[in-house]
């Protein structure tokens, strides 16, 4: 459990207007945080919005609490955009890059609204802009996975060096602070894992703000990014990355 100090404050807001009542103008970067486990709309009334393809990967899951975990962060987030682009929830439509980055489709994707969503066991988030690539990322913090195997097969040398420099209670923390800014970076790429992690190097460090160091060596590649790194509740670590500079971010979470 990380420390309670470190958890975020979000704003709260009903789903009914989320997204209605604050504009997004091309600076605005608007992170949302929704409940699975406790949905602010009945569980039935989510998952009905959900088209087939949604549906059919829903079933896929052996565990009935995953299968609703997905469908709610699925349904949540078509309510969130639904609202962005003042259509119904089942109406909003995506596809697919090249990469397999999920992007509006129809009418929705004329907006220039960007989305990126993420979700770990009872708890989703979801970025949302006009125009700028977004990624994000949100975990659950496990200690039972082999983190430094993982750590040393995908970190920077730089940031495997920080995270096994941390006293082994604070490792788990380091590498978690380290993994979601890494992975939302990638995903705000459009390239998912299929980005070499070991080609840019984040920072690590709590009371330093986040950024992107060096992509490649080179330590300007990276200033056209802004990068946040949060907890936003215990338990959980999360991180979000935007092309782009002196944005305006919000933080809220589905009431």
């Amino acid at each position: 459990m990380l420390p309670e100090e470190t958890v975020t404050v979000w704003d709260p807001e009903p789903l009914a207007s989320a997204g209605r009542a604050d504009p997004l103008g091309p600076r605005d970067v608007h992170l949302w945080l929704l409940p699975l486990d406790i949905a602010p709309f009945p569980f039935e009334q989510v998952a009905a919005v959900l088209n087939r393809e949604e549906r059919d990967r829903a079933s896929r899951f052996r565990s009935n609490q995953d299968r609703r975990r997905f469908e709610a962060a699925r349904g949540l987030m078509r309510h969130v955009l639904g609202n962005y682009l003042g259509l119904p929830p089942a109406a909003v439509r995506f596809e697919n890059g090249p990469q397999g980055k999920p992007s509006l489709a129809g009418p929705g994707g004329q907006t220039r609204l960007e989305f990126n969503l993420s979700h770990s066991t009872a708890w989703a988030l979801l970025g949302v802009t006009r125009g700028r690539a977004i990624g994000v990322d949100i975990e659950a913090v496990r200690r039972t996975l082999d983190l430094e195997d993982i750590a040393r097969r995908t970190f920077a040398p730089a940031e495997l060096d920080h995270v096994l420099r941390q006293p082994p209670g604070q490792r788990t923390e380091g590498f978690f602070t380290c993994w979601t800014r890494k992975e939302a970076f990638v995903k705000a790429m459009g390239g998912g894992l299929s980005i070499g992690l070991k080609r840019f190097v984040v920072s690590i460090d709590p009371h330093v703000p986040a950024e992107i160091r060096s992509i490649d060596g080179s330590s300007q590649a990276g200033a056209g990014w802004t990068l946040w790194g949060f907890r936003p509740l215990a338990g959980y670590c999360a991180a979000a990355a935007v092309h782009g500079k002196d944005l305006a971010l919000r933080m809220k979470c589905l009431t």
